[in-house]
């Protein structure tokens, strides 16, 4: 039925019926929080580029970390800065590394927490790419077993899940064949399956330390202007034994985000980015926008376009207000 019988703003008329017929709703279910630990004690040192975020040592991270699950985080998302690298990402693979001494030590304090741990070497090599290098780019194979060792490491250590965000071929497979031989088989692997090569990604390399020191990512991360491909990255993660999905950026990507929803019947995870994050908090310094209202309707975009799961820097601001 048309106009007048059919009249659809009946249903926004008070709160309490749009709350009632609200088709997509944020919850800190919902959310992971990033977290950036260096070395060092007594270390807290604030992103530039990211306000409100901070390089923390073991012993401060493991305190914000209590802070973070009292107001309701249940999940973090570790990224780690070492005292040395080295050429292949080796340091990430040790015991005593420092993103495994940060679980140790979150584990001990929080234990309730989840912790989950990127799996990367950019963070770790001199250089800056995500694994070791052969004439001049990353070389494919060889980081697999880099990956592998790191991720084995990590579980050791009390992680609850791996996140290999390298995007080289096969390191699902890789990753969940060393897990299962070292008795992990049931470590889930969240895949960060659809990376792009973006320009969104800035501030994190500030905050990780992890910019490349010559050229860039693309012939490893993907092509912004593509769309198919996407799909037969995700395909690719599930065929190799991936329990979780990821699209990264989610903003300038949700198209990507519906894709891979309709198109497997895996969670799906959306990383909401440093550029983005940092967008909005540039723009509310200036006085442009209203923080608070467009957090929260660009997470709730995120999630109505298929992500289960988001990791974002926001989570800390709004978990209280979930």
């Amino acid at each position: 039925m048309a106009f007048p019988v059919t009249r659809l703003r009946r249903l926004r008329k008070t709160p309490v019926i749009r709350d009632l017929v609200r088709e997509t709703k944020l919850t800190r279910d919902d959310l992971i929080m990033p977290l950036f630990v260096r070395y060092g004690k007594n270390v807290k040192n604030e992103i530039a580029s990211m306000p409100g975020n901070y390089q923390m040592s073991v012993d401060v991270l493991t305190e914000r970390c209590k802070e973070l699950y009292d107001k309701g985080v249940k999940s973090v998302l570790l990224f780690g800065i070492p005292e040395h690298k080295d050429e292949t990402g080796e340091v990430a693979c040790h015991d005593h590394g420092i993103v495994q001494q940060a679980v140790y030590a979150i584990k001990k304090a929080v234990p309730d927490l989840y912790v989950v741990a990127d799996i990367c070497n950019c963070e770790y090599t001199t250089h800056g790419h995500c694994g070791t290098l052969i004439d001049g780019d990353v070389d494919n194979d060889s980081t697999l077993v880099t990956l592998a060792k790191q991720s084995v490491s990590l579980v050791k250590a009390g992680v609850d899940m791996v996140a290999p965000s390298d995007m080289m071929d096969g390191r699902v497979k890789a990753i969940r064949e060393a897990l299962d031989a070292a008795d992990f088989q049931n470590t889930p692997i969240m895949s960060y399956s659809v990376k792009f090569a973006s320009a969104y990604y800035g501030p994190f390399r500030d905050a990780a330390e992890s910019a490349p020191k010559f050229g860039d990512r693309k012939t490893y991360q993907m092509d912004p202007a593509n769309r198919m491909e996407a799909l037969r990255e995700a395909e690719q993660d599930v065929i190799e034994g991936a329990d979780i999905l990821m699209v990264k950026p989610a903003l300038s990507y949700l198209d990507i985000i519906r894709d891979v929803k309709n198109n497997f019947n895996l969670p799906l995870a959306a990383y909401n980015v440093s550029g983005e994050f940092s967008m909005v908090k540039a723009a509310a310094a200036n006085g442009w926008i209203d923080e608070e209202k467009l957090t929260m309707e660009m997470l709730t975009s995120i999630k109505r376009a298929g992500a289960d799961i988001i990791i974002s820097y926001f989570t800390q601001d709004i978990i209280e207000k979930l």
